[in-house]
């Protein structure tokens, strides 16, 4: 099992665009490949170790093609060293298939799925199939994000860990505080995540909405790790923007300086996660 250092450093990830929002939005969003590089570079000189991958097909909607991942993972470790850690959410658009194919594929450094979205449902066939692709990841030497919206996903998650389906010896799952076309989230939901997770996971969040600083800064605190970016939030407060992703990645940086928590490069979140590649 691979075993996830805890304590030390706090990874921050970035998630420069998401599956949904687009420039009319905010007009810096990174949809291209060169733009995505070029946002990577300068989030990774800001202090961000990884990068949490959308890429989009041609008209802009969010993909799950393993071509247009290769092709933007590559104009990506043209410019910097970041982890790639391609998303496999379905957004609605694509099922456990498609999800699966990223995996296989690409074999990344890392994958973030949703064990919820993975399983589309609860026969014994479609648990079987999600375990094996799980212990498909693990042999592949690709360190999974499990993502979860709730707390009954976490708890499936931690049954399935607890019944050796999960492989990880500690998983790293990242909590989603609020929604994209929902509440925004606040730093009170965190700290009731807290009391839920194993105490040997790995954790991270990423937050939606004005809090996202706050609840990253607080979730650094508690021994958490943090991901921001516009795919969560696109203002430095109510009605001001940010200029780009490296702007919060610099700000969420600067106050966990200020508050004697290190932040760890690309090549420190690859110890940290395990990540063992030639």
């Amino acid at each position: 099992m691979t075993a996830i250092e805890t304590g030390g450093e706090v990874v921050i990830t970035v998630a420069p665009n998401g599956a949904r929002r687009g420039r009319a939005e905010h007009a810096a969003i990174p949809l291209t490949p060169e733009e995505i590089a070029a946002e990577a570079g300068a989030c990774e000189a800001a202090g961000a170790a990884i990068l949490h991958l959308h890429v989009r097909d041609g008209n802009g909607l969010h993909s799950l093609d393993p071509g247009r991942y290769r092709e933007a993972m590559a104009a990506v470790a043209g410019v910097c060293g970041l982890v790639v850690q391609p998303t496999t959410e379905r957004a609605g658009r694509f099922g456990p298939a498609e999800m699966m194919a990223v995996q296989r594929a690409l074999a990344p450094e890392m994958i973030s799925l949703n064990l919820e979205e993975l399983l589309d449902g609860d026969s014994g066939p479609e648990q079987a199939a999600a375990r094996d692709f799980l212990a498909e990841i693990h042999a592949a030497g690709t360190i999974p994000q499990y993502i979860v919206y709730a707390p009954g996903q976490l708890e499936r998650l931690r049954a399935w860990w607890e019944r050796g389906w999960v492989p990880q010896q500690n998983p790293y799952v990242l909590l989603v505080i609020g929604r994209y076309a929902g509440p925004p989230g606040r730093r009170a939901d965190l700290l009731a995540w807290l009391p839920l997770l194993p105490a040997a996971w790995a954790w991270g969040v990423c937050a939606f909405g004005p809090e996202e600083l706050a609840i990253n800064a607080l979730a650094a605190l508690a021994g958490g790790h943090c991901r921001v970016g516009f795919e969560n939030n696109l203002e430095r407060r109510p009605g001001e923007p940010l200029a780009g992703n490296s702007d919060q990645v610099g700000r969420l940086g600067g106050v966990l300086a200020e508050l004697g928590v290190s932040t760890a490069t690309a090549a420190q979140a690859r110890i940290r996660f395990g990540i063992q590649r030639p």
